[in-house]
Order: structure tokens, then C-alpha cells, then sequence
């Protein structure tokens, strides 16, 4: 490397785009300068104008325009963005890095091919039937295997990754960053703010509307939980491609005073309502690192979700948080019983889960990753 190397930055997302890339790419965009590197970004947004197709090859060429000059090439995707850089990076006889929080080919596959299976025995399989799949396959696997090295934000992502062939010493697992932001509401005042009732007891769960995310589950054990607790409100927020289906769930079961979806809200408003709830509920089949449940627990809210993916990592259970089987209805109702009767458990749930959300600092991310660059000058 150079005096002050160049990192270019290939992302999909950069502000004022929201989501995971736009803000792991600020943060170095915004990092790395302090630490002697000069960054240059490139969005996925400067193209996003043009048509399919064309656009990717317009970035292809954006990426060989300013690669000229980068030491490091980091793409923040294997697909989108990390096509193109592959192609670039052949063309200019550098090597490039990778940043892998998914498997695109799954969560792709489960919305419009039909995939059923849960990641880990996906992820492990050789032969699919589906032609997108297989390409997306196909795709994410060779840009990975190129890679010079393989960013990742858990254990869990390093294993997938590796049952698509990597070989995992290139794989280096670094969380993300996490920066708490502080509401001076409590439970009783954010709950008189957004218009709840002081008495109900409230479960909140968010995320994309997709299958995995297990909303169906959730709306099915309801009448259960509403036989022992009358009052309780379950608040949906998100959108996506499952929001009619639910929609009509809710209205079949009449569940429509109990079940309330507030689609997608902004991030202080979401964090109001994480505020008045007495417990966060996650049914995830599949969370590589959930950037979720860090806020959640940086708020002071109770947490229950699955002993899935990079969950585990995050939630010790009955520690910080309590952990149950995916989509298993009885251990759903039990962790919700648990929090519901026992103000002692919650409250030292709440109270280990913002230490351990305290370690997640952006410092600790940006230099473990310089630490990983200056490996390769």
C-alpha cells in the first residue's frame, strides 16, 4: 500500500439511502480518514436511474474509472455491487474485498422461487431446480471465491459461506458497529405519546414482511395469549410482500383490537414504540447479525427470539434475553408468560442486555478491520 492508502468504498446503499450497507458504509466513510486512509465511494444509487441491465454495466465501468487509484477495493455485496467490481478487478490486475451479510440466493429464492428450506441445509446444497436460484447460486459463490478476503458480521455467516465451498481462513468475522440512542421517555410516557393504553401489555415485533420472519406464528398464538392476558396488544411494524396475507389472517381470526400493523416507521418513531413495549418478539428462521435486537436492547426493552442464526451470539439465554425454537408455538407462549408474570426477570434481562449491547462500538469495528488491511500491505 501506498503512504495513505485508498480504500474505494462499492455499495448499494450509502445516505441518504437507509438500511445495514448505507450505514456500515458511513461509518467508514467517516472512520477511516482518522486512521490514515483516504476513502472514495462508490453508490449504487449513482446508476440505479438507468435501465437493468445497462446500469450494471455503467457501474462496471465507474468502479474501473476510479479503481485506478485504490489500493483496496471493499464491495458491501456478492451480487449487486459485487458482480461488477469481480469484472473490474480482473480488468485492472487488482484483487478486491468482500463484505457478506446474507445469502441473497436464499432470501431471493424463499420470495420468488419456492425455497423452503431453512438457510443451513440451502446453503449445503449442491442442486437446486430453480434456474434464478441456481444463477444467484452460481453468482454470490464465484465473486466470493475471487474475493481476496471475506468480510462477515458473525460465526453464523462464516459457516454459510463456508458450505458454499470458501475456504474459511479468508473469512474474517467482524461485528457491526452499533450507536445507541438515548430517549428520555419511559415505558408510561412514550405509551401516553403514541396514544396506548397504560394498562394493556404490549409485544412488539419488527422486521421485513417476508415468511421467514414467522408474523404468521405470531398472529396464530394470540387467542392463546389473549385467554390469560385479555389486554394484550401485539404491534406489527414493517412492510413487505407478506402484508395482505397477514392483514387477512388478522381479519380471519378476529384479531383486528388485539393485532395492530403499523407498516413502516421512521427510526425515532420505531424507537418510541419499541419504548412502551414489555417485551420485543423476533420469530426469525434466518438473522445473520441482527443490528434489531442491539437497539432494542440498548432501549430497555425485554427481548425473546429464536436460537437461530447469529442470534445466539447476541442472546445469552435467560441472561440478557430469552431464546426459543422457531416458530415453536409453545416455547413462543412460554418465553411471553415468563415476561408477562415475572418484573424481576425482565428487569435483569434489560439490565445485562445494555452492557452487552455497550460492546458493539464503531471503534472496535473500523479497527479490527484496519488491523485486517494493514495485514495485506
Amino acid at each position: 500500500m501506498s503512504e495513505k492508502p485508498v480504500i474505494l468504498i462499492a455499495t448499494g446503499l450509502f445516505p441518504p439511502d437507509i438500511g445495514g450497507p448505507a450505514t456500515y458504509s458511513k461509518i467508514l466513510a467517516e472512520e477511516l480518514p482518522a486512521r490514515g486512509f483516504e476513502v472514495k465511494i462508490l453508490s449504487f444509487g449513482e446508476v440505479r436511474k438507468y435501465p437493468k441491465i445497462i446500469r450494471h454495466f455503467i457501474y462496471f465501468l465507474k468502479i474501473i474509472k476510479r479503481g485506478w487509484s485504490a489500493d483496496i477495493i471493499y464491495a458491501q455485496d456478492p451480487v449487486s455491487v459485487g458482480l461488477p467490481v469481480m469484472f473490474a478487478s480482473f480488468c485492472l490486475g487488482r484483487s478486491y474485498w468482500l463484505k457478506v451479510v446474507g445469502d441473497y440466493a436464499w432470501e431471493q429464492g424463499s420470495q420468488r422461487a419456492g425455497v423452503m428450506e431453512m438457510l443451513d441445509i440451502f446453503s449445503a446444497k449442491k442442486t437446486d431446480d430453480s434456474f434464478l436460484v441456481r444463477i444467484l447460486k452460481s453468482t454470490q459463490t464465484l465473486v466470493a471465491k475471487r474475493a481476496k478476503k471475506i468480510i462477515v458480521p458473525s460465526q453464523y455467516l462464516k459457516k454459510i459461506i463456508s458450505n458454499w465451498g470458501i475456504n474459511s481462513e479468508k473469512v474474517k468475522v467482524i461485528y457491526n458497529a452499533f450507536e445507541g440512542k438515548n430517549l428520555e421517555l419511559n415505558l408510561d410516557q412514550a405509551r401516553l405519546e403514541l396514544g396506548l393504553d397504560l394498562g394493556d401489555k404490549i409485544l412488539i415485533s419488527v422486521g421485513r414482511l417476508v415468511p421467514w420472519k414467522g408474523f404468521l406464528t405470531l398472529i396464530a398464538i394470540m387467542p392463546k395469549i389473549l385467554v390469560k392476558y385479555p389486554s394484550t396488544k401485539l404491534l406489527i411494524v414493517g412492510d413487505g410482500p407478506e402484508e395482505n396475507n397477514l392483514a387477512d389472517q388478522i381479519k380471519e381470526n378476529n384479531l383486528e383490537k388485539s393485532i395492530i400493523m403499523l407498516g413502516r416507521l421512521e427510526q425515532l418513531k420505531l424507537f418510541k414504540y419499541l419504548r412502551t413495549a414489555d417485551l420485543f418478539i423476533l420469530n426469525t428462521a434466518y438473522e445473520g447479525f441482527s443490528h434489531q435486537l442491539l437497539e432494542v436492547m440498548n432501549l430497555g426493552t425485554p427481548i425473546a427470539t429464536t436460537r437461530i442464526g447469529g442470534n445466539p451470539e447476541l442472546i445469552n439465554d435467560s441472561k440478557n434475553g430469552l431464546l426459543f425454537g422457531y416458530d415453536n408455538q409453545e416455547e413462543i407462549f412460554l418465553a411471553i408468560d415468563k415476561i408477562f408474570t415475572d418484573q424481576t426477570l425482565a428487569d435483569n434481562l434489560v439490565s445485562s442486555a445494555k452492557e452487552t449491547a455497550k460492546g458493539f462500538t464503531r471503534a472496535k469495528m473500523v479497527d479490527s478491520l484496519v488491523t485486517e488491511f494493514k495485514k495485506c500491505e
